[in-house]
């Protein structure tokens, strides 16, 4: 079987770090992978005078996958964040967030299996802004039937696909009577064609505190692109944070996973990042291009390992371990399995 070709963007900070410890740990489960590797943001400005250059495009629209590492974004100034780029102008649509307990990693809450959707494309992140007179800022809000309607039907086949039982569209539609409102409607018609699922709808300020009361009331959210910016890493903080959540960026022309947590540049190549978030966000992937095996064995090894003792975990989620024994902890399980397996 030839190998699969899937663009790698390590990133910057820690990036680097935990996406070789995923590259090994794939390795390990046996699926064949011919990554194109390209770098992005600040290295890439630096060399090339752009963060994004128009071949790393090229390369996710060819191979159609992409697993990503974190990229630091400057703040206030700078350029453009590399990763609202990469959705706008590869139309990812569609932000996913599974958010799940794991072993070991001790939170308030134990159970907690929910998934964030999070529209991508539009909403304030539109990026439009403008002075209107010095001292007094605009930022328009754009919200558009077409990509309303298409998120609220990623999230009912997401659904339906999973063995999901329930859809919450989440808003402040009592206040943005026009904005909101759209979704929300667009939200409604859309339910109708899927009657075996449960639809409702949560005021994003009540749907915040119904969270931290009882997440486990909720099962697929979907929300606009800023609240579910905002409500992805609320939930992440249910399970332990952004160094254990996978992210998924999918859309018509493709599909980017990458971690959802910074670059953490302060602790950049000291062997102590945690490649947690990058190895869920790589599970999703294998999902995506039919290695379901793999995934099962990644899933499977996670749980074995995080089980195993401190040694293995990193500090950031109660351990006494390194990124490489994380790594070398994860292919001796693999390793292991597919020998019973055998």
């Amino acid at each position: 079987m030839a190998p699969h070709k899937i663009t790698l963007l390590p990133g910057d900070g820690i990036g680097p770090e935990v996406t070789a410890s995923v590259v090994a740990i794939i390795e390990c489960t046996g699926v064949k992978v011919d990554w194109e590797t390209y770098f992005v943001g600040s290295e890439s400005l630096a060399r090339f005078g752009d963060p994004l250059p128009q071949e790393v495009l090229d390369s996710i629209l060819r191979n159609k996958v992409a697993l990503k590492g974190p990229v630091t974004t400057p703040v206030g100034t700078g350029f453009t964040s590399v990763n609202v780029r990469l959705r706008k102008m590869l139309d990812l649509y569609a932000n996913l967030r599974p958010v799940k307990s794991m072993p070991n990693i001790i939170t308030r809450f134990e159970n907690v299996d929910l998934v964030v959707v999070r529209e991508n494309t539009e909403d304030l992140y539109s990026g439009l802004e403008h002075e209107v007179v010095p001292g007094v800022v605009e930022s328009l809000k754009i919200i558009t039937e077409r990509a309303s309607t298409r998120i609220a039907r990623f999230a009912f086949e997401y659904a339906r696909a999973h063995g999901r039982q329930k859809v919450t569209a989440v808003h402040k539609a009592n206040i943005m009577k026009m904005s909101d409102g759209l979704f929300l409607d667009c939200f409604r018609q859309v339910s109708k064609a899927y009657p075996n699922i449960e639809a409702d709808d949560k005021i994003v300020d009540n749907l915040c505190m119904q969270l931290v009361i009882n997440p486990n009331q909720f099962d697929v959210l979907l929300l606009e692109n800023l609240y579910g910016d905002i409500v992805s890493d609320l939930a992440a903080g249910l399970v332990g944070g952004l160094g254990v959540v996978a992210g998924a960026n999918i859309g018509e022309n493709g599909a980017l996973f990458e971690a959802v947590h910074g670059s953490a540049p302060d602790i950049a190549g000291q062997n102590k990042a945690n490649p947690l978030a990058m190895l869920q966000s790589a599970v999703l992937m294998l999902q995506h291009i039919g290695e379901m095996s793999a995934a099962k064995r990644i899933q499977d090894s996670i749980v074995k390992v995080l089980d195993s003792g401190p040694e293995h975990r990193t500090r950031d989620i109660g351990g006494k371990g390194t990124t490489s024994d994380f790594t070398a902890a994860m292919c001796a399980t693999l390793r292991r399995g597919t020998r019973a397996g055998d």
